[in-house]
């Protein structure tokens, strides 16, 4: 019975900590604790750089887009680098060379670190935007941006990414809820410091700052701003830099795009173990917190819902034990109706909570077995 106790409370306060508990205390902290950011027109000159491997079929409305942004054009070069493409993404890439864009090849698929690794030294901007190929920004975002580089103490700004048509998803309510709800943390973290990591669909740095990082990394929008941060300078959340993207339509999608964000993250912490070293790492508290807790929560949840059944001599446990089951029934009716319109908001988030718990599992195998590669197969 006290070993059942134990194993019960523990678990369980751990994934309240982790989704109730750091939340809060990271917002408090930003009331209190609150460091501003100079802003101010800050017109330097900057990079953009766009990492493709196989995008004919975008390619074109992404440099469009670039093209259509407010920024002078003899401070601004768009640099599309090709990963080994197999298709026409170089010869479509090539149309706009007399507009200034420029376009780099490799010939080999070996991921976006060795591209970045081999091209951001080469720049001489003062300042590397970083993009993928799949979402739209605003015409005002390079300017929100650089903004936040007035101030001398930013190395890296991260923008806001937008997600859209929610509803004609299967998981897009549960997700769009999971990502205003990671953007929250996030703005928080910025106040009191530095996000840990960014978001990749938009993300500039100093480009002095730049670090060259293992080829194998899987998640370079977490590991060059953490690096970045070690040298003492802040990561920032730019709420006005806009990214607009669309939920994948398909879970499975989703699914696959979020098992290499958590394979990432477990390489990740094995890669640069300084990260949990509070002598090194600052942000420390942010990265246990954020980062590694809720690589637990599948563990947690397991053992929550396993030792609650082994504790049901007390009212308060059964409560509980229903209530439990209740939310995984919700995901479970969540997974059996994928295609309805029907469902609550309370089904859509148990289902991708539990969606993407279930991602941390096979992040982790994946992780484990080294099957997870650098090199990134677009979701459709």
């Amino acid at each position: 019975m006290l070993t059942s106790l134990i194993w019960f409370w523990a678990s369980s306060g751990l994934l309240v900590y982790t989704y109730f508990g750091y939340p809060l205390l990271i917002w408090i902290w930003a009331q209190w604790g609150k460091r501003h950011v100079v802003r101010k027109s800050y017109l330097t000159s900057v990079s953009i750089v766009v990492v493709a491997h196989n995008e004919e079929e975008r390619i074109d409305a992404r440099i469009k887009n670039l093209l259509a942004l407010d920024y002078p054009d003899n401070l601004l070069e768009i640099v599309i680098a090709s990963d080994g493409s197999s298709d026409r993404t170089v010869a479509r890439t090539l149309c706009y060379q007399q507009q200034g864009v420029r376009v780099v090849e490799y010939r080999e698929n070996r991921g976006k670190p060795a591209v970045l690794n081999e091209l951001v030294p080469q720049l001489e901007s003062e300042i590397i935007v970083f993009l993928d190929t799949r979402q739209r920004i605003t015409s005002d975002a390079l300017r929100a941006l650089l903004a936040n580089f007035e101030d001398p103490e930013t190395g890296v700004v991260s923008g806001e990414l937008i997600l859209e048509d929610k509803a004609d998803t299967e998981v897009g309510e549960g997700v769009g809820f999971y990502w205003r709800y990671e953007k929250f943390i996030r703005s928080c973290e910025s106040r009191v410091d530095s996000t840990v990591g960014v978001t990749g669909a938009i993300y500039a740095i100093r480009r002095r700052l730049y670090e060259l990082i293992p080829e194998e990394t899987i998640l370079d929008d977490v590991l060059i701003p953490m690096r970045i941060a070690r040298q003492g300078y802040r990561v920032v959340f730019e709420s006005k830099a806009r990214a607009h993207d669309k939920v994948f339509k398909r879970a499975e999608a989703e699914f696959t795009r979020k098992v290499r964000t958590i394979a990432g993250n477990f390489q990740l912490f094995t890669l640069e173990p300084w990260l949990l070293n509070p002598v090194i790492n600052r942000l420390w508290f942010q990265t246990y917190s954020h980062k590694l807790c809720r690589l637990f929560s599948p563990f947690c949840l397991v053992v929550a819902l396993s030792s609650n059944f082994l504790l049901l001599d007390a009212i308060l446990y059964r409560v509980i034990l229903v209530l439990q089951l209740l939310f995984y029934s919700a995901a479970m009716a969540g997974y059996m109706i994928q295609s309805s319109n029907r469902k609550g908001p309370f089904v859509n988030v148990a289902y991708a909570f539990c969606l993407l718990n279930w991602a941390t599992i096979v992040g982790f195998m994946r992780f484990i077995l080294r099957r997870q590669r650098v090199t990134w197969q677009k979701a459709r």
